[in-house]
Parts: C-alpha cells; structure tokens; sequence
C-alpha cells in the first residue's frame, strides 16, 4: 500500500508563494491547506457546495460538480458514471453541497448528458469525462444557486506537475473528503494523484488548481483506480474541450 506523499515544510512554503498549492479563503482570512496527501472531511464552503452527488435509485453513487457555462445549468462528471443513459436524464438527480442526507441547495434533475465518442465507441480510458445539463427550479439554474468553477481544457492545458485539490462523497459517507497532492504524469494522457481514502462514489470528483479551475475529473485508468490511494484523471484536452463545447451549446 501506497503511503501519500508528505513534503518537507520549506517545500509547502515555496509552493504556497508561487500559488501552486490551493489555499482556502475563509472570512477574509486566508487559510493554509490541509498536509499533502492527507485526506480529510471537506468543510462547508462556498467552494465545496458547487460538488455534489449523483443519485440514482434512492442511493448516490458518483460525484459531479458545477462548471460554468452560458446556461448556467451545466455539471462536470466521469463518462463511467453516466455509461448507458443515452442522452436522456435515465432518472439521475444532482445534489450539491450534500451532506448528512439533507440537500440545502436542491435536487436538480439532469436532463440531458454529454459523453464523448471515445467512450461511447470503446470505453476508452482517455476518454472518461462526461458533461450533463440539469432542468431549472424555481426559475433558478444550478449555477444561480451554488455558482460554478471555469473548467480549463485544450491542448497544453495539463496541470501535471501541479498542487490540485480533489473534492468527493465516497459512496460509504454522508459527507465529502477533500485532499490536496501534487498531480504526476501516467503516460501522455493521463494524471494521477496519491491521496487516501478515495473509495467507489469518489469518480467524477473534481480536479481544482489554486485558481479554483477544474482542471481534471476523477476516472480514466481503470475507472478511477485500482486502490483507493491513488486515483487518476484523464488530461483535459482537445477531446474534452471539443465536448465541453458542445454541451454549453447544446
């Protein structure tokens, strides 16, 4: 078993002064992140409630994330988690900011989802991100209520190399884990991270640099991973750029 990675305190410091680990700000204050490699329960934030949950038959069972688009009604998730649906809703409903079986921010119906040609031909690794639409409430769209990250992607867009922090609700808790680690290369198309505790349910986390920009989503490799201690992420390139267009558009 993989231990995660610690960094000795002169390197978080040079990290922290160049901006490449994420620092949360809270009441005007900015505070210092968590270890890397050290995964723990997500606080509520106005960062944290744009992730959310995926629920499908009375349980979640993935995590999604609120990206911005003109819409305003757009989410971020693995292509896995959204396999065999088609491009209908096929009864999933998004729950951000979940916690303890409450849904402060609404349940929002997705109405329409977005997977690529790479994953719907094949199952292609390189290809395991997806983007859904979810209807209004109230007049309201998701995006009103929680806001949303920008999603970076397109040719030389990669974060490896970088500090990101990876939001998500493992399928055995109530509540979100968060974790910040450096992202390391796993070929030419893929990212990975080493931090703990990332169980089924965490695929579709987001990947978010110190800018708050998603920056890679949970899944490629094996769905994700084959342990919990180290999780992977497809690049978000051309592929994935081209697919996020679409869906802002559609």
């Amino acid at each position: 078993m993989k231990r995660p990675i610690r960094l000795p305190l002169l390197v978080v410091v040079a990290l922290l002064a160049t901006g490449s680990v994420p620092v949360a700000v809270a009441h005007g204050r900015v505070r210092a992140p968590e270890p890397l490699g050290v995964t723990t329960t997500a606080p509520v934030s106005a960062e944290n409630v744009r992730v959310g949950v995926l629920v499908r038959g009375g349980a979640h069972y993935c995590t999604a994330s609120v990206v911005h688009s003109e819409g305003r009604d757009l989410i971020v998730t693995a292509a896995h988690c959204l396999t065999g649906i088609g491009s209908g809703s096929g009864g999933i409903e998004f729950v951000p900011g979940y916690r303890d079986g409450r849904a402060p921010y609404g349940v929002w119906a997705v109405t329409r989802t977005y997977v690529g040609d790479g994953w719907k031909g094949r199952q292609d690794e390189d290809s395991d991100v997806a983007f859904a639409r979810v209807g209004s409430r109230g007049g309201e769209e998701v995006e009103d209520v929680v806001g949303g990250n920008r999603l970076v992607a397109g040719r030389g867009r990669s974060p490896v190399g970088r500090a990101v922090t990876v939001v998500g609700y493992p399928k055995a808790r109530e509540t979100p884990v968060w974790c910040t680690n450096l992202s390391t290369a796993y070929g030419d198309s893929q990212q990975r991270i080493e931090c703990p505790g990332y169980t089924g349910g965490t695929s579709g986390s987001p990947w978010i640099d110190a800018r708050g920009r998603v920056v890679g989503v949970l899944g490629g490799f094996q769905q994700g991973g084959s342990t919990d201690d180290v999780s992977y992420s497809v690049v978000l390139g051309d592929e994935a750029a081209a697919l996020y267009g679409e869906a802002t558009s559609g």
